[in-house]
């Protein structure tokens, strides 16, 4: 019998709700072998402040063996410095990085199939002196790929960017075909082999209000856009587009598409974050390795409290093992 999916959890900000929402999963069955990397010390002390009993296992990345509901295997790191829930603390900024490396590393090598993230502060690695503009550029760089592409889903709503985290100012100028052209062929390779779409059908936003208005309110859409869409429709691809922004996302228009690929991080995320926020999962698509993660930030006032919902944590790990199996099933694994 083939193994099931090995899944491994980093717990991220240790002050934040990461640590929580790994602990939540303990009491869950998964069809899959799970473990968290974080300091076991740390999960003893949470789950002590939660209220949840279970049994955490420190263990090694080879012997990471199918999940057992009431218990946990943790790949321990240690902290570098104390934590206090709800409290950042910079001498902590190289472990979070620590545990983002360990998984990757462990998908890139074969011993895991999927990493599922926790979330992480940006702003205190920063603080650290450690460049930091988020997971996606970081694994990016970590595997060598050359072009991350940032989707959020939710039910059945799939929205991918065509930038991530840009300045506005500086959006438009990032916008050009071979941009377009290498995102596009991430978003079709990953949706066939990652989602199991064998043709997708995808919509593609403008850039400016309306679409540009036939070049009154921008060219983008004339110069760049039409041509990258065009040259894509004469191979037989299925796209939408452009199609103006405040329209894109309405009931009749997400129904002809099986996702949409906005042109910047604020055009696409409002939309599907209201649509499904605290139950939505961020994907990096045009990566080596499968990596999911939650839709939200470290809500450090919520840390050791028991209110954060984990129900995003969860989705997160529910379609990185869909995601590992498609992968399996299209000869990607």
């Amino acid at each position: 019998m083939e193994k099931l999916p090995c899944l491994i959890l980093t717990a991220g900000e240790p002050a934040g709700i990461g640590p929580d929402l790994c602990l939540a999963l303990a009491n869950q069955s998964w069809p899959a072998r799970l473990a968290v990397a974080s300091d076991i010390e740390l999960l003893h002390q949470r789950a002590q402040m939660l209220g949840i009993k279970l049994s955490l296992r420190e263990t090694a990345l080879e012997d990471v063996s199918e999940h057992e509901p009431g218990s946990l295997q943790v790949l321990h790191r240690p902290l570098a410095s104390a934590v206090v829930a709800g409290r950042l603390n910079v001498g902590n900024a190289s472990h979070v990085l620590q545990l983002l490396d360990l998984a990757c590393d462990a998908c890139t090598s074969g011993l895991a199939d999927a990493m599922v993230t926790a979330p992480l502060q940006k702003s205190v690695i920063n603080d650290a002196g450690i460049a930091f503009t988020g997971h996606t550029e970081y694994l990016a760089q970590r595997t060598g790929a050359s072009m991350p592409v940032m989707l959020l889903t939710s039910g059945k709503m799939k929205v991918a960017l065509a930038t991530t985290h840009l300045p506005l100012r500086e959006v438009a100028d990032a916008i050009t075909a071979t941009l377009l052209e290498q995102v596009l062929e991430v978003l079709l390779r990953d949706l066939q082999a990652r989602f199991g779409l064998s043709n997708p059908r995808l919509m593609v936003c403008g850039l400016n209000p309306h679409a540009g208005e036939s070049g009154h309110l921008g060219l983008e859409e004339i110069n760049i856009i039409t041509p990258v869409l065009d040259a894509f429709r004469a191979r037989g691809i299925a796209l939408i587009g452009p199609v103006p922004a405040d329209t894109a996302f309405t009931p009749a228009q997400l129904a002809r598409a099986d996702a949409v690929l906005a042109m910047y991080h604020d055009q696409g995320l409002p939309v599907i974050k209201h649509a499904g926020f605290g139950e939505a999962v961020n994907v990096t698509l045009g990566l080596p390795v499968i990596r999911t993660s939650v839709d939200h930030g470290t809500a450090l006032e919520l840390a050791g409290t028991g209110r954060a919902s984990a129900a995003s944590m969860e989705a997160a790990v529910r379609l990185a093992i869909e995601m590992v199996n498609h992968s399996a099933s299209a000869g990607q694994a």
